[in-house]
């Protein structure tokens, strides 16, 4: 699997929790892709070929949901990426979207936005 995916994630990730993040991240927030763990990159690049897949069957369709669906849909992708690499997570690692900060849900809307117009051209 190419890593543009991966990095494409990433970088929506890294620029949403710059925009969003109260404060100063955590280093961790914004760990470049060369400093990433192999299991998050490789969860990246699922969730972005899992949002890929949905604007594409959808017929570009997703850009009728609000901010907040889009934000629910990476949310539970990625969750499953988490259950798939680590055996015993803590609660807050897999936590339900309406548990998430306000920067978390805001950025990982903005992250199937980012993809959504890459796949289809057009913003939301």
């Amino acid at each position: 699997m190419s890593e543009e995916p991966g990095r494409i994630f990433r970088d929506a990730w890294i620029a949403g929790v710059r925009r969003h993040f109260p404060g100063e991240p955590k280093p961790g927030y914004v760990t470049p892709w060369d400093e990433t763990p192999d299991w998050e990159r490789a969860s990246a690049a699922a969730v972005y070929t899992q949002v890929r897949q949905f604007v594409e069957i959808s017929g570009g369709s997703t850009a009728k949901l609000t901010r907040a669906q889009k934000s629910r849909f990476v949310a539970l992708c990625w969750i499953a990426q988490i259950h798939q690499h680590i055996s015993d997570p803590k609660p807050a690692y897999v936590a339900d979207w309406d548990q998430l900060p306000q920067w978390q849900q805001e950025t990982d809307a903005d992250i199937f936005e980012a993809i959504e117009i890459l796949v289809s051209g057009n913003p939301s």
